[in-house]
């Protein structure tokens, strides 16, 4: 699995329409093969930062959603609505398959929140 996380600042006095083009993009990610999530939320901290959090099944998923015409149209109409840069963060997902048996000698502790 593969998990990107974003943080995308907002000029205020365009947060609706950023708002708008991130429905649309959900809608249509949303549809994509291999899409597991695609989700954008408003900061608590910072209401003119968007957070998106994506889930994909693997990275030639998540390439062939870089090559959709929703994020082509997304990416055109974004910029002007920015107050800085994006950034994202690509993280790969790794599980051990059901049927290996595990070592609980190398296994850390669980942590507990």
């Amino acid at each position: 699995m593969i998990i990107v996380h974003g943080t995308i600042p907002v000029r205020p006095e365009h947060l609706e329409e950023a708002l708008r083009l991130a429905r649309i993009m959900t809608e249509q990610t949303h549809k994509e093969p291999g899409c597991i999530s695609y989700d954008f939320y408003v900061g608590l901290t910072d209401p003119s930062t968007l957070m998106l959090f994506q889930e994909w099944e693997d990275m030639d998923s998540l390439m062939a959603h870089f090559q959709t015409s929703h994020m082509e149209e997304f990416l055109s109409q974004l910029p002007d609505l920015l107050s800085g840069e994006i950034t994202t963060r690509r993280y790969a997902v790794q599980s051990m398959n059901s049927d290996e048996e595990e070592d609980d000698t190398l296994s850390p502790p669980p942590v507990i929140h």
